[in-house]
């Protein structure tokens, strides 16, 4: 299945936007449109007040944020989530989170999984809703620069 063409624009916008390609964090165009694909693969964009768009909706409004997931049985992956950097600290992140579990529980889920690099300051909006540390891998992530950094994976029940 082909993914609507503005959700992918909506979800390239804000990835360009939202990741500092020092980290190599964000996901070019085929990857995402390869994983919006896949049936398990669930992706919600916001706009600036944290209201979902729908999937098939026009070329506007424009996104202020996105989270795209993977669900596998009772479990589900947060794979990325972004807010766009003149959204940030004005409850759009918290929205995309509430957004998820409220769509997670509908599909059967139980935990909520996520990977995080070592220092990103996202870790405050996932503490804050109850993410805790289950693991670590070291110098998992490599950086623009050839540096590594630590990944730290984290789960919450839900």
């Amino acid at each position: 299945m082909t993914p609507c063409p503005h959700l992918l624009d909506r979800i390239m916008s804000v990835m360009e936007a939202a990741f500092d390609p020092a980290y190599g964090e964000a996901w070019n165009r085929r990857q995402v449109a390869d994983a919006l694909t896949l049936p398990s693969t669930h992706a919600l964009v916001v706009d600036t007040t944290g209201a979902p768009i729908p999937e098939g909706a026009g070329p506007a409004p424009a996104a202020a944020g996105f989270v795209l997931t993977r669900h596998v049985l009772d479990e589900e992956e947060l794979l990325l989530i972004a807010v766009v950097p003149p959204a940030r600290q004005r409850g759009i992140g918290t929205a995309l989170i509430e957004h998820l579990f409220a769509a997670a529980r509908g599909r059967g889920t139980e935990r909520i999984f996520l990977e995080m690099r070592r220092g990103n300051p996202a870790i405050h909006l996932y503490r804050k809703f109850g993410f805790e540390p289950i693991g670590e891998r070291r110098n998992y992530y490599r950086m623009a620069n050839g540096d590594r950094i630590d990944a730290i994976t984290f789960a919450r029940s839900i």
